[in-house]
């Protein structure tokens, strides 16, 4: 049910958790340098990950879904470490409540929220500089923003098209 994966692993291979429905909770630490697709795909348990992964790349293809389709997730904490948000990572992530995006992040990539319609609150710091193409599409129920930085900041975001749930949600400085 639970996984905490230990400081000495680098890699978790594509699809390795696929399909684990008993699977609720995961941390991944800094010591993982590679994730490949669907890791941790289809694992309907799946309820909290905590995602620590500085240098993390995405093996296998440009669509990096690494939690595609994790419909009861509900909460992620992207650590202080991590760089980048990968295209694709929460797609289709229904059950998403909640995301804290750690003070380091400059980049959410294209579809990386896509179809997240229970994602009602997220915390952007203002390291965010892009945010891809319909990163947050189709997330009906997005209604607050909770920026780090200022509202001259967030204006100097580069937004993708397609983030119309994003742009309209109330902003909180």
């Amino acid at each position: 049910t639970t996984i905490t994966i230990s400081n000495n692993i680098t890699s978790i291979e594509e699809c390795t958790f696929y399909g684990c429905s008993s699977l609720t909770n995961v941390t991944i630490p800094d010591s993982v340098t590679s994730i490949g697709d669907r890791a941790f795909g289809g694992c309907l348990g799946l309820t909290s990950v905590i995602w620590n992964a500085e240098k993390c790349t995405i093996a296998g293809s440009h669509n990096s879904t690494i939690f595609d389709s994790c419909s009861n997730l509900s909460n992620v904490t992207i650590g202080n470490s991590v760089k980048t948000i990968p295209h694709y990572v929460f797609y289709n992530c229904g059950g998403l409540t909640s995301v804290t995006i750690g003070n380091s992040v400059t980049s959410i990539g294209e579809y990386a929220f896509y179809n997240c319609s229970g994602l009602t609150s997220i915390t952007i710091p203002d390291s965010v500089t892009s945010i891809g193409y319909s990163a947050f599409y189709s997330c009906s129920g997005l209604r607050q923003v909770f920026y780090k930085g200022s509202e001259q900041q967030w204006n100097k975001i580069s937004i993708g098209m397609n983030n119309d749930y994003l742009t309209k949600a109330t902003r909180y400085y």
